[in-house]
């Protein structure tokens, strides 16, 4: 019974929805200039948790197939036999349509739409289109990852701005570099299930110069929410610095031999470490 839970618990892929959710936050605090009050923040939090859950269990009830060849994904609840297929098509779907409902009756309809767009672009135009299609899967598919600080600003306000659009943005561009870090690290488990990542299809040194690219215009993004939204120096200090250590972590990685990976993968870490770092520099930056 343990098993079966813990099984459910690990199809919303737990670890992805806490950074998420953070992002979210950072989003409501930022739009209420403080704090918002409780029942919003629970509300908001609790229902893009079950939706990014119920997606992140679509994701893994399609890539089923090829989940059971990768050595990253074999041990997830559905290859590894925990959890049946239709037991996650089912959790899933359910997760997202009572979400949408939450959120849209305790909360606002912009922010219930918003959090099912983002459920959809991730599982129908990510996962069921681009993934296997495309080696711009995880540039276009970025959306989604994006979309929880539209969430939590529109929980709050209701609506959307410059500066709401501009936290996805930081986000969306991100994106390319932290996943193609991970991807140039476990290349030959994308070629064994058959994904046209970056590196499999245009090869190593190409994918590291464009995550190298998108470092530099995800600086300049990030800088670009001080000259738009009041926040105090903690932020644009914060910025620059994560975003030059950023960006010397690429540089390590387009400098290595052919065949190294050890800079890639100190990137993909340290790009989790960068995304957290900056939104808890917007948090401080207001509170």
């Amino acid at each position: 019974m343990a098993d079966v839970i813990n099984g459910y618990w690990q199809l919303t892929k737990p670890g992805i929805m806490v950074m998420l959710l953070y992002t979210a936050l950072s989003g409501m605090i930022l739009a209420q200039r403080g704090i918002p009050s409780l029942r919003i923040i629970v509300v908001t939090l609790l229902g893009l948790a079950m939706s990014t859950g119920g997606s992140a269990a679509l994701n893994m009830w399609y890539d089923r197939d090829i989940d059971a060849v990768m050595k990253r994904t074999v041990k997830r609840p559905i290859p590894a036999g925990i959890i049946t297929p239709n037991q996650a098509l089912i959790f899933g779907l359910s997760l997202i349509v009572l979400s949408f409902v939450m959120m849209a009756v305790f909360l606002n309809l912009l922010a219930a739409t918003l959090s099912f767009a983002g459920a959809v672009y991730y599982v129908v135009i990510y996962t069921f289109w681009l993934k296997r299609s495309t080696p711009q899967n995880i540039v276009i598919g970025g959306g989604a990852g994006a979309m929880p600080p539209l969430v939590g600003w529109a929980g709050v306000t209701g609506h959307l701005s410059l500066t709401a659009v501009l936290l996805f943005l930081i986000i969306f561009l991100w994106t390319p570099p932290h996943f193609w870090s991970l991807a140039l690290y476990k290349n030959e488990d994308y070629q064994r299930a058959g994904i046209p990542m970056m590196p499999v299809v245009k090869g190593s040194r190409n994918t590291k110069w464009q995550s190298f690219i998108y470092g530099i215009v995800l600086l300049i993004g990030s800088l670009a929410l001080y000259f738009v939204t009041p926040l105090n120096l903690v932020y644009p200090i914060a910025a620059v610095v994560l975003g030059v250590g950023f960006l010397y972590y690429l540089t390590r990685t387009l400098r290595e031999e052919e065949g190294s990976f050890r800079w890639a993968r100190r990137s993909f870490f340290f790009s989790l470490a960068y995304l957290m770092l900056l939104f808890i520099a917007i948090d401080f930056s207001i509170l």
